[in-house]
């Protein structure tokens, strides 16, 4: 059996699995770090538990990813590689094999995991099922076209030249411009309601929380994403051994992409609740010294809150008259849930 043009099969397995390895162990400490963010002081009943399930199912899913290609390589490189007429090459030519179907039904539950999420928190910040309407049915669009690419892989036969088939480079292709649009798309909506509710908000509070940050991660998180899965399409055209590489890759990605979100955020939580704090014991000195040299003048009460949730920012505004009581008192609250 002969293959068209490019790096050997045999050398783009070990070289997919070397840098999956590299993103994997990157992956574990980011999860370790997302595991902390969402527990560190904080009670059983405090834990965002849905956040913390997503996480600990996509390193699962990785691991179990890591660990079924670690085998698939040690099949095609030294137990099987005398058993094809084709050597190593042969063998990983081979896709409807068991180990490299059930790889990428990994790849598409993650896929799927992480594209749920983000729309999951497009809901949150607009609260409305409108919004999400396109992105609903681009997801439901990959699930088809993922589930098609793995059947099409559980019933390819041998080809002459190429690893992927006409139809399978389609749903492929499929699969992973799906997953683009609708991740730019999410994310889009995302950061431009997070962006339109701190324009809102930001003439009314007096402390400077600024989300700039936070828009920042969101977008840097969906472009590597999109750079992953164009890369993917690229190889997809090009090459016959380059799709297998990229593939694999996408795993670790997606998980990292995710925990990098959720430790941002942790980031700005721990920052913002340090500064209060400093701000508040100095105001409170300040406001004793003042008390001691000025008299007391009638002011009002006004009061603004303000609320961040999970990857999204949720912000109620509310301004209220009180009859005068002598001095004057300003009392703002934050809430994270990530």
């Amino acid at each position: 059996m002969t293959f068209a043009k490019g790096i050997p099969l045999d050398s783009a397995a070990i070289m997919s699995i070397v840098l999956e390895s590299i993103l994997y162990g990157f992956s574990v400490l980011m999860f370790i770090g997302t595991i902390w963010a969402l527990t560190y002081k904080r009670h059983m009943r405090d834990v965002n538990r849905p956040i913390t399930a997503v996480a600990v199912l996509l390193f699962a899913l990785s691991t179990a990813h890591m660990v079924i290609d670690i085998i698939r390589t040690e099949e095609g490189l030294i137990q099987f590689r005398d058993e094809f007429p084709g050597r190593p090459d042969a063998f990983f030519a081979d896709i409807s094999q068991e180990t490299f179907v059930i790889n990428n039904t990994i790849v598409v539950l993650q896929t799927l995991l992480g594209d749920g999420v983000v729309i999951y928190r497009c809901y949150v910040v607009w609260q409305t099922v409108w919004v999400i309407i396109v992105p609903s049915i681009l997801w439901c669009s990959v699930a088809v076209t993922g589930g098609y690419s793995i059947y099409s892989f559980s019933h390819t036969t041998s080809i002459s030249r190429r690893v992927f088939s006409h139809a399978t480079r389609q749903w492929i292709s499929a699969f992973a411009g799906l997953t683009i649009a609708n991740n730019l798309l999410s994310s889009g909506l995302l950061a431009y309601r997070i962006w339109e509710i701190e324009c809102n908000v930001a003439k009314s509070r007096t402390t400077k929380i600024t989300t700039t940050s936070i828009l920042r991660v969101l977008m840097d998180a969906a472009v590597l994403y999109s750079i992953a899965l164009l890369c993917t399409l690229i190889t997809l055209v090009c090459s016959n051994a380059g799709p297998l590489v990229m593939i694999e890759l996408l795993t670790p990605i997606i998980s990292i992409v995710f925990y990098m979100i959720i430790i941002r955020i942790a980031m700005g939580r721990n920052h913002h609740s340090h500064i209060s704090t400093v701000r508040g014991g100095s105001t409170s000195e300040t406001n004793q010294g003042n008390l001691q040299h000025y008299p007391l003048q009638p002011l009002q009460i006004h009061i603004s809150r303000f609320t961040h949730t999970d990857g999204a920012s949720v912000y109620r505004n509310g301004r209220q008259d009180r009859p005068s009581t002598g001095k004057e008192v300003f009392v703002e609250g934050a809430s994270h849930n990530v």
